[in-house]
């Protein structure tokens, strides 16, 4: 009598060890994809899927879908991941709750940002970057206060990060705490000489204590500093 063993029993015999280490690879596989054939990234997602629908190849597809321009379907079915059952560690659903967080704000869609990603905060309170993401959400709405609280965790939990300087800065500018703004706008210098956005802010919060009549913080005028206009693209990096 002829034996027909099915899938499930071969990936049974599979150590999960194993199991494992090649579903992240493939996952991996497929988010570089991503970057330079998201179509075909997401066909391979739906492949994949059939075979079972792992949380990895629905995060495939969902990833994917945002690279095509599908930023709220894509961000929704990463929400419906971080809930379901299968969905693996609490660490694992925080992350995707935190992409989800970005491509809700890839959608323009803040408010849905801000639920999202207060939801991944109470699985990492203490994950700077969901910090700064949130903030980006707020600073998108023009709540500067909530922005720069944020921002505040984000800068204790991650020393050094130029970006949320920056972020801050803008926030403290749109707040008109100039003189704070400056002191955060030279430490990202400091900490990214060469990021242009800061640069720019640093034209502009110059020329706002300007226009105040406050000291030149910075002296006289440096050569080479970007003409002043409003700062672009701040939400972004």
């Amino acid at each position: 009598m002829r034996l027909v063993l099915s899938a499930a029993f071969f990936l049974a015999a599979i150590p999960a060890a194993t199991a494992q280490q090649s579903e992240n690879a493939r996952l991996q596989a497929c988010i570089q994809k991503i970057d330079t054939a998201p179509r075909e990234a997401y066909d391979d997602g739906l492949a994949w899927i059939g075979m079972g629908a792992r949380p990895a190849a629905r995060q495939c597809t969902a990833l994917a879908l945002i690279a095509l321009g599908q930023e709220a379907e894509g961000a929704s079915r990463l929400e419906q991941l971080a809930n379901d059952k299968d969905a693996g560690s609490l660490e694992q659903r925080a992350t995707y709750l935190a992409q989800a967080g970005n491509a809700w704000m890839l959608a323009k869609m803040p408010d849905a940002a801000i639920l999202t990603l207060t939801n991944a905060m109470k699985l990492r309170p203490t994950d700077g970057e969901l910090h700064k993401d949130r903030a980006r959400a707020y600073v998108m709405l023009g709540k500067w206060q909530e922005a720069g609280k944020d921002l505040d965790a984000a800068i204790e939990y991650s020393a050094g990060d130029a970006e949320a300087l920056r972020l801050r800065a803008y926030s403290l500018y749109k707040m008109d705490r100039l003189e704070d703004a400056w002191d955060d706008v030279e430490k990202a210098i400091k900490q990214s000489p060469g990021d242009t956005q800061t640069a720019l802010l640093r034209g502009d919060i110059r020329e706002a204590m300007r226009k105040k009549g406050l000291v030149d913080p910075a002296g006289k005028a440096e050569k080479n500093e970007p003409a002043s206009s409003e700062s672009p693209k701040v939400v972004g990096n």
